[in-house]
C-alpha cells in the first residue's frame, strides 16, 4: 500500500527575531559613537562638581536623556530651587512630545515594552529610527537600539567616573560634546532624507528664538519649527491636490 508523504509546511525561521536584535544593535553603532564619549563626559563632570559618583548611573537610569542630564549637574551642583528645575525639565524636554507623533511607536505590543520604547525614546534614537525605511522597522530592532544606546550612555558615565577620580586636575570644554553630537545627527539626517527646506526653516527658527527669547530658545525654537512644517505640509498638500485636479 502507497502512502504519499506530504510535504511539511515551511516553519517560520527561527532566527528572524535574532537578526533583528542584531540589526538594531548594528543600528546603534552610529549614535553610540557619540553618546558613549558624551556618558563619559557626564561622568567627569559630576566627579569635577564635587558630587558622588552614584550620581551618574542613578541619572542615566532615571531620566536617560543627554542633555538634560548635563544640565542637572550643574543646577545640583549650585543647588539651584526644585521650581527652576521643573522648568528647565519641561523647556528642554519638550521637544519629546513632537517626537512622539512620528516615533513608531505602534511596533511595540507588550506594554511594558512599550513603556521602556517610551522612556528610552532619545534623540539619537529618533534620529536613526528616522532614516530606516518603513519596512525594516521592527519591535525588536528598535528596542535592541534603545536598550544598546542606554547601555553605552551608563557604560560611559561609569568610565567617566573612574576616570575624573584618576585625573589630577579637571577637563575644560566638556560641555561641548553634547553640542558637537546634535550637530553630527544633523548632518546624517540632512544627508539621508536631502530635506534643504526643512533645514532652511529648522535654522530661521533658531535664529528666531535666539532674538526674541534667548532664555528659553529651544522651546520657542521647537514650537516655531513645528508651526513652520505644518505650514509647509498643508501648502504642499494644497499643491498636490491642485494637480491632480488639472490633471
Amino acid at each position: 500500500m502507497r502512502h504519499d508523504v506530504l510535504p511539511h509546511p515551511a516553519a517560520p525561521a527561527p532566527t528572524t527575531r535574532r537578526i533583528q536584535i542584531a540589526q538594531g544593535v548594528r543600528d546603534s553603532f552610529s549614535a553610540g559613537l557619540g553618546i558613549f564619549p558624551l556618558g563619559i563626559a557626564l561622568g567627569l563632570l559630576i566627579i569635577q562638581a564635587g558630587l558622588p559618583w552614584w550620581l551618574t548611573p542613578a541619572l542615566s537610569l532615571a531620566a536617560f536623556a543627554g542633555s538634560l542630564e548635563l544640565l542637572l549637574v550643574g543646577m545640583t551642583a549650585t543647588v539651584t530651587p526644585l521650581a527652576a528645575v521643573a522648568l528647565t525639565v519641561l523647556v528642554v524636554n519638550f521637544r519629546h512630545v513632537f517626537y512622539a507623533f512620528s516615533f513608531p511607536l505602534y511596533l511595540v505590543r507588550h506594554p511594558v515594552a512599550k513603556a521602556y520604547a517610551v522612556y528610552a525614546m532619545i534623540d539619537e534614537v529618533y534620529a536613526v529610527n528616522a532614516s530606516l525605511p518603513e519596512h525594516e522597522r521592527s519591535a525588536p530592532r528598535l528596542l535592541a537600539m534603545q536598550i544598546a544606546c542606554e547601555a553605552y550612555w551608563v557604560g560611559g558615565g561609569l568610565i567617566g567616573v573612574a576616570l575624573g577620580a584618576a585625573l589630577p586636575a579637571p577637563v575644560k570644554g566638556l560641555e561641548f560634546a553634547l553640542c558637537a553630537l546634535f550637530t553630527v545627527l544633523t548632518l546624517d539626517a540632512f544627508r539621508s532624507r536631502k530635506e534643504l527646506p526643512s533645514l532652511l526653516l529648522a535654522g530661521a527658527s533658531v535664529t528666531v528664538a535666539l532674538i526674541l527669547t534667548p532664555g528659553m530658545a529651544m522651546f520657542t525654537a521647537l514650537l516655531l519649527f513645528v508651526g513652520l512644517l505644518l505650514a509647509r505640509h498643508a501648502i504642499a498638500a494644497r499643491r498636490t491636490c491642485q494637480e491632480a485636479t488639472g490633471a
